[in-house]
């Protein structure tokens, strides 16, 4: 656009609002999801300018997705959106804007749960009385019980059909599907229809001969439903290949083939050239979080194999602190391959058969290894891959919000006395477990995902405290906050933002010929 006039009227033919309203982003269903790009719903009756067909009211998801589905592709207004991202906006109105969309959109969630619940218990009390009928008791029989849940799972995604209509796609009613509930049913509530709907398009893409990894790539950076994630990990990382007839002797193979360097190397840990590596080790897996998982003498053991292995088949950079966290992630998960439990950090590891453990135990070797292998950079002599990142993250954030930065530089925090740690760790002791997990979802997704793409999510976690920073007058004191961020709390919603915010950096900052310099 040639001057603000111009930008009105481009936003004012294509019905949508101006960049600053963030709608909820549930993790874009593939990377070039940019909420500040797009917009609202577009109006019944609006007029946009790039297509003839006349566009209904919205009564559906699957209507809406239809009615947008060209709303990415090429076309005369591509320059305009260009320029628009380009612009610096307010961060604080909008992360402000993207929570106010998050609350209002948790309250309508909880109206809808709340409605399903009731009609259940109306169902349930007819159930119970027509049992009682029948066989003389008070007792519920399984199969009518069952039957008259189906039914109140119909009935309840009926009425969401009807207030979907009047309402945007994003705040549909979570009915109950039948079959889809997660692992623990008494504790985990069943699946959402978006979720419901995600976990199919997984499980088509995952059936076929060869899995179209960019496909899954685009799929999975939204986040990857739990059931999937462990199949899905594997494929991203490079571990397994795409085509399902190789992978299980693939996986056979990297099994055998990761139990023979421990037969190899584990018992040269008590040798005087590596001994300092290993007491490294056990020293650090202490240090590690869930507290729960890791007290286990199993984990603690199978913990200390992978990082030795992998430490005496890397000399060039060995062990350094901070890796020991990486294993973590890629064990929990393929933990869950195997178990009903939700919270795994509760689950006593050692209940399971010798062989699954094996299998974990190698699985979590190689994809840490693949993982490793982008960022080896990291853990080299004197660090140099960090020391580089953190530099970047200083100047990005200088040109992204040049007051926080300045009130850093008054107070003297340097940014390597806080990001070092974001880098060597990941943001893992930033943030819980849970959140870690669907970070990486989406690093998976991202070329240079743990390196590149990492580096905006920095930028944009920091700038998301920028109110306490400012608010802070004192060294210690920031650099306290800094060292401790209030993350404990933390979900997928949060953390949807936080991606949906760095992946806005990345659009608008990635490709700039003075990105790193003033």
């Amino acid at each position: 656009m040639a001057n603000d006039g111009g930008r009105k009227q481009f936003w004012k033919r294509s019905g949508t609002k101006v960049p600053g309203s963030i709608q909820h982003v549930y993790g874009a269903q593939h990377p070039p999801f940019d909420p500040l790009l797009h917009g609202t719903l577009i109006k019944p009756g609006s007029k946009p300018p790039t297509t003839p067909v006349k566009l209904k009211k919205v009564s559906t998801f699957q209507e809406f997705e239809s009615n947008t589905s060209d709303a990415w592709d090429l076309g005369d207004d591509d320059d305009e959106l260009l320029a628009i991202a380009a612009e610096n906006l307010n961060t604080e109105v909008v992360m402000e804007t993207a929570h106010k969309v998050i609350q209002n959109h948790s309250k309508l969630q909880e109206q809808h749960k709340f409605l399903e619940e009731h009609l259940q218990e109306e169902k349930q009390v007819e159930s119970a009385e027509l049992t009682s009928n029948v066989c003389g008791d008070n007792r519920l029989v399984k199969s009518v019980s069952e039957g008259h849940t189906s039914a109140s799972s119909d009935n309840a995604s009926e009425n969401s059909s009807m207030q979907r209509s009047q309402s945007l796609p994003q705040t549909s009613t979570p009915p109950l599907v039948s079959g889809m509930a997660d692992f623990n049913t008494s504790v985990t509530p069943a699946l959402t229809e978006r979720e419901a709907s995600r976990l199919d398009k997984f499980k088509q893409l995952l059936a076929g001969p060869n899995t179209d990894l960019e496909e899954l790539r685009k799929l999975s950076w939204s986040g990857i439903p739990k059931r999937v994630r462990p199949i899905a990990w594997k494929l991203l990382s490079g571990y397994l290949p795409a085509n399902v007839d190789r992978r299980e002797s693939t996986l056979q193979r990297k099994r055998k083939e990761y139990f023979a360097f421990v037969e190899q190397y584990y018992d040269s840990r008590n040798d005087e050239s590596h001994q300092d590596t290993y007491r490294q080790i056990h020293i650090d897996i202490p240090r590690m979080s869930p507290e729960v998982l890791r007290l286990q003498p199993k984990v603690t053991e199978i913990f200390e194999r992978i990082l030795f292995i992998w430490a005496i088949r890397h000399p060039a950079s060995g062990y350094v602190q901070g890796i020991n966290d990486l294993v973590t992630p890629f064990f929990v998960v393929f933990v869950c391959e195997y178990i009903e439990e939700e919270e795994v950090e509760n689950f006593d590891v050692s209940s399971l058969p010798e062989e699954v453990l094996q299998n974990i135990e190698a699985d979590s070797y190689w994809c840490m290894s693949k993982l490793l292998d982008g960022i080896q950079d990291n853990y080299t002599f004197a660090q140099p891959g960090i020391q580089k990142k953190v530099k970047m993250l200083e100047e990005l954030v200088s040109r992204i919000d040049e007051q926080v930065h300045r009130h850093l530089d008054q107070h003297e925090v340097k940014y390597l006395q806080f990001a070092f740690r974001w880098m060597n760790n990941l943001l893992m002791r930033e943030v819980p477990l849970r959140c870690t997990i669907r970070l990486w979802d989406t690093y998976q997704s991202e070329p240079e995902g743990f390196s590149h793409f990492h580096l905006y999510v920095c930028a944009a976690f920091l700038v998301r405290w920028r109110k306490e920073i400012l608010e802070e007058k004192d060294f210690q004191e920031l650099l306290i906050f800094l060292q401790n961020l209030p993350t404990v709390h933390w979900g997928n919603e949060e953390i949807s933002v936080l991606l949906a915010e760095a992946y806005r950096l990345k659009f608008a900052f990635a490709d700039a010929p003075n990105h790193y310099k003033k």
